[in-house]
């Protein structure tokens, strides 16, 4: 038997365990859905553009987010990447960095950091006082931020060509400006195997479950109401942990080359989470699976056009109540010179709204370095 077919079936067997194993630990663990989901955004302009489908493919600094296995196949030695999108009008900032190096001929390492936030909020429980009377030097100004740092390390497999693991210890830090914040942390791991143009992988998020403990600032939050507001205000929050529970993504890819310097690469994820039913195509109350796939079109390595399709959801119309289903969208282009990377994707997700189709659209540009 060939080491491609003995990899494949091990990738295969590993999900497919895995899979089967997640209903006891979900059905026996009650945590919130979509916890620390600003984690699961994506990363870099050309895995956005490609609708998010990159665990098989991730080669480069950004591997640490998606697949840590794949820093050991970086083409350069050292690798950075930086990245800025705005979502919602750019009233969401979305910042990324990474940076990787190898250790040895085996090994590797990196290191990310992601911010999601919305600043420059507008405080206005002090604005009237008690008498009715308008002040606004009273306003204050907060920010709404996630934060997360993640440390990375892969390395080869020795008897098997093209084989390679890698895992992320992930902290986290989540502030809600002076009112609450959060501390969390996690493990992620994953596989993946690269050969004769076919890509395979497998990534597990948070394979232990990622723990996160909020702390509320009761004296902030009732600071300024007066007592007229106080007297109905809501209960304060209470301190309180947050588990989020593992996420599997199995990724499959295969790179053609096509006549007049052209390639093209194919790729196709299965994601499946453990929080619960969603509005995913394959849904039941222990686990949902959301399929992607995505395209690059290459011309001698230089010139890049992508495109990809995922996060397909059924959505009732406001006008009959009939479901329909609904995707998002993405497009990119990108060029590469001389190890400068410059990415930018075009993410366009549909919006079911009084029984009329609207489109909020998302740029995202991403710069990568690679040099020796």
């Amino acid at each position: 038997m060939s080491q491609f077919s003995s990899a494949a079936r091990g990738l295969l067997l590993l999900g497919a365990s895995a899979v089967l194993a997640l209903p006891v630990a979900a059905q026996s663990t009650k945590t919130p859905k979509y916890s620390n989901e600003f984690l699961n955004l994506g990363v870099g302009a050309r895995a956005l553009g490609m609708g998010k489908v990159q665990v098989a493919l991730a080669n480069d600094a950004t591997a640490g987010y998606w697949n840590p296995a794949g820093l050991v196949n970086q083409t350069h030695k050292y690798d950075g990447v930086l990245m800025h999108s705005e979502l919602f009008s750019g009233v969401v900032k979305n910042d990324y960095g990474a940076f990787s190096m190898p250790l040895d001929d085996k090994s590797s390492i990196g290191v990310s950091v992601m911010r999601l936030g919305v600043d420059n909020i507008a405080d206005t429980r002090s604005l009237i006082n008690e008498y009715g009377q308008i002040n606004y030097d009273k306003i204050e100004y907060f920010s709404v931020a996630d934060y997360a740092l993640l440390l990375s390390y892969a390395r080869k497999i020795g008897n098997v060509e093209g084989l390679s693991v890698g895992a992320n210890g992930k902290l986290i830090y989540r502030n809600i400006g002076k009112f609450a914040h959060g501390y969390g942390f996690g493990i992620d791991a994953g596989v993946q195997y690269n050969r004769k143009g076919w890509n395979l992988a497998l990534m597990a998020r948070d394979v232990t479950t990622t723990f996160t403990q909020w702390s509320i600032n009761g004296d902030e939050y009732l600071k300024g109401i007066n007592s007229t507001y106080a007297n109905t205000a809501d209960g304060i929050p209470t301190n309180s942990a947050e588990i989020t529970l593992p996420r599997f993504v199995l990724g499959v890819g295969r790179r053609i080359e096509l006549p007049k310097q052209f390639t093209a690469l194919v790729a196709v994820d299965l994601e499946t989470t453990t929080d619960g039913e969603r509005g995913t195509p394959i849904s039941t109350k222990a686990v949902s699976v959301d399929p992607r796939g995505g395209l690059e079109i290459g011309y001698r390595n230089l010139v890049f056009l992508r495109g990809g399709a995922g996060n397909f959801q059924k959505i009732s119309s406001v006008v009959d109540q009939s479901m329909q289903w609904k995707g998002q969208y993405s497009f990119g282009a990108g060029v590469a010179i001389s190890g400068l990377r410059v990415d930018l994707a075009l993410s366009r997700l549909a919006v079911e709204k009084l029984g009329s189709t609207s489109q909020t659209n998302s740029l995202i540009v991403s710069l990568g370095y690679g040099f020796k």
